[in-house]
């Protein structure tokens, strides 16, 4: 669950049930920051995520066991220094000069401890079992309490920072071009000191409530989960270098297709979840319902991941992948061609919350399966599930920056307004694509690439009775060499 709060507090926009993910509006104006100044920081804080994620994962492959385990560590000494970064992101300090550096500073860090704790925690699932069927049903219930997290902050955030109103802008071209400046200086006379205290406060509370979920669950996953060291071969027979290790992971063509699938599919539910607040609010005029649509396609998510983890292991997950994401096509397609009605709203974010399900689930139930194909491969190599781990985590984070990317410059190119009222029919169709035409094409590309996904039921059976007949094989080897070796003394 930390991993799914953290989610959902990473974009504090969605979090805060501001005006999206793509366009920093609500929390720039109680930080006082430049919207030019919050991209920068939210730019410079992906490219030293893009830095960090697979050094954390070459580091955790080199960790040495100890009575905790090898991934448990990170999690725990990461948890107590993330929170306090979270919790300084949102305070404002009272200085002239150097917020912007405030901020970026204590973001990177916060985006570094997060990483911290979701790579060791991702890989965590090759450290419980070595059976393919329990680090799928792992994977099922990790993954719906990840997006039970996201549902839970998500609200928490929401309905605290919610309470304090913040007036939208109404458009100097509504105003009238003479008096804009005037009318706009008089606009941000109204938003006193008191209000702005009242919105800091309602952050800073939000945060606290959050960072304490975010420890509690935490401390439940130390105390319940153990690590087999069995289950997997913890030390290589020599050591790799980073540039050795990541040579060896890049050039396995599973896992470079499987990446290059979920890339796309990924991409297309990001610019969907990004963008379908603010399509709700000024598209369909539902201001004022935007929440509860969203927190219908969270709760959506999380209660139809356990059918998407009964349908793979009855159809397989090559099936799954087609069936889940496919579904979401016509509904995309249904938002943008109908009129505003909130029923057919609702229904199409039930929808896109099933396909956003098996979106979550199915690459990280796949990717174990990779793993073993991998070892199979190179029986000698061992250590490397962690970087695996955090390549994905990287490529999944890089989709968010694309996401963000995309968002944000076709809606100021469109002409979007911050905080605005209302906005020109350039944002309403942009917004319409961003949503609709785009995520449905980035989805039919990313299945045509799982096409080339080369590992289907019948070849995930066979790697497991390899796997099987490998490790009999090593344990038979062992055993005879214990009896020669009792027999010599």
């Amino acid at each position: 669950m930390p991993v799914g709060l953290g989610r959902a507090l990473g974009s504090s926009g969605r979090a805060a049930g501001g005006t999206g993910v793509c366009v920093p509006s609500r929390e720039t104006l109680f930080l006082q920051l430049d919207p030019f100044y919050a991209s920068i920081i939210l730019f410079v804080g992906r490219a030293w995520d893009a830095i960090t994620d697979p050094m954390v994962g070459f580091f955790i492959s080199k960790t040495s066991w100890t009575r905790f385990g090898r991934l448990m560590p990170w999690i725990i000494f990461s948890t107590p220094f993330a929170v306090i970064s979270y919790f300084l992101i949102w305070f404002v300090p009272d200085i002239s000069r150097g917020q912007v550096m405030w901020y970026l500073v204590f973001y990177c860090i916060f985006q570094t401890l997060v990483t911290c704790f979701h790579v060791p925690y991702s890989a965590l699932t090759m450290f419980i079992s070595r059976e393919q069927s329990e680090r799928d049903s792992a994977t099922a219930y990790r993954m719906t309490v990840e997006v039970l997290g996201t549902v839970l902050g998500t609200a928490i955030q929401g309905q605290i920072v919610g309470k304090v109103v913040t007036p939208c802008i109404e458009s100097p071209l509504f105003i009238g071009k003479t008096n804009s400046s005037v009318a706009m200086e008089e606009l941000n006379m109204t938003r006193d000191t008191g209000s702005l205290t009242d919105t800091r406060n309602a952050y800073m509370i939000a945060a606290g409530v959050i960072g304490g979920l975010y420890i509690l669950c935490a401390v439940i996953l130390s105390v319940g989960v153990r690590e087999k060291r069995e289950s997997s071969e913890l030390q290589s027979d020599e050591p790799v270098s980073f540039f050795q290790g990541l040579k060896l992971v890049m050039n396995h063509g599973a896992y470079i297709k499987l990446i290059a699938g979920f890339l796309f599919t990924s991409l297309a539910f990001m610019l969907l979840e990004g963008n379908f607040a603010l399509f709700c609010t000024y598209t369909l005029g539902f201001r004022n319902e935007f929440q509860n649509i969203l927190l219908a396609i969270m709760l959506s998510a999380t209660l139809t991941i356990p059918l998407w983890q009964w349908f793979l292991t009855r159809f397989g997950k090559k099936t799954a992948v087609y069936v889940g994401i496919s579904s979401a096509i016509p509904f995309l397609i249904l938002v943008a061609v109908l009129d505003s009605n909130l029923i057919v709203t609702y229904i199409v974010a039930v929808a896109a919350g099933i396909s956003v399900a098996a979106a979550f689930l199915l690459p990280w139930s796949m990717l174990p399966d990779v793993i073993d194909d991998f070892k199979l491969q190179h029986p000698d190599s061992h250590g490397h599930e962690a970087i695996f781990f955090s390549f994905y985590v990287f490529f999944t984070k890089f989709t968010s920056g694309v996401s963000l990317g995309i968002s944000t410059l076709s809606l100021d190119f469109a002409g979007y307004q911050t905080r605005g009222c209302s906005q020109p029919s350039e944002v309403h169709f942009t917004l319409k694509m961003l949503v609709s035409a785009v995520p449905v094409g980035l989805i039919l590309l990313g299945l045509l690439l799982f096409k080339l996904y080369p590992i289907d039921e019948e070849k995930r059976k066979k790697n497991k009775k390899a796997l099987q007949d490998l490790r009999e094989e090593s344990n038979s080897s062992s055993e005879s060499d214990n009896t020669e070796l009792a027999s010599i003394v």
